[in-house]
């Protein structure tokens, strides 16, 4: 029983390290982009980017915990920048 719930530890701490990243990337990724792209895309403002991705970053920091809420909400905003606003900024930015 004491291997399952190391196992179930270890993969739960990967999870968490895995998502931290993403959400590092995502939050590293919008600072670099243009705030006048953000705006030509139509999407939330590069300030409000920013803060959605950063508290999620610091929270996972706080609180590695996967399941919380703040953790799911963060996780999700992570991803929506990465596979929506992302490629919307490139398409935008790209130099032909």
């Amino acid at each position: 029983m004491q291997e399952i719930l190391e196992f179930q530890s270890l993969v739960m701490s990967i999870a968490a390290l895995a998502l931290m990243a993403v959400k590092v990337w995502a939050f590293v990724d919008a600072l670099l982009r243009p705030a006048e792209a953000y705006e030509a895309a139509g999407k939330l403002t590069k300030p409000a980017w920013l803060v959605i991705l950063g508290i999620s970053a610091v929270w996972t920091l706080i609180d590695p915990s996967v399941f919380g809420l703040i953790s799911i909400a963060g996780t999700i905003a992570a991803f929506v920048y990465i596979l929506d606003v992302r490629p919307a900024l490139v398409s935008i930015t790209r130099r032909d």
